[in-house]
């Protein structure tokens, strides 16, 4: 089950579609929306630390459970759909207060 607040790992494929690569996301689609459809909605994380607008730092200080190998950013403004058949592990949870964060900064993109 994949639950909003989690990190997954999804199959990413390359542009070309030949190969694919273990990527990880944070679900943010709630769960009614989870268990209803066979995608849910995520953010991208990225190991590329450059700080950038829409961004927001995740470390294991920001996880409820889990481990992150490597410091991450999670990337707001990069929002996608993916296919729940993509997932290949559940890596952790983040925190309410950090969902809240990342929930309000969607939101300051709307406005």
């Amino acid at each position: 089950m994949i639950s909003q607040r989690d990190i997954v790992l999804i199959s990413f494929p390359f542009s070309d579609l030949t190969k694919s690569k273990l990527r990880p996301v944070i679900v943010i689609s709630n769960d009614v929306y989870n268990n209803k459809f066979k995608d849910f909605i995520a953010i991208p994380l990225t190991s590329n630390l450059t700080l950038r607008e829409y961004t927001i730092k995740i470390t294991n200080k920001e996880l409820e459970s889990g481990n992150l190998k490597v410091e991450s950013l999670a990337k707001i403004d990069k929002i996608f759909s993916v296919e729940k058949k993509l997932v290949t592990k559940n890596i952790g949870r983040i925190k309410k207060d950090v969902y809240e964060k990342i929930k309000n900064m969607f939101f300051e993109i709307l406005d």
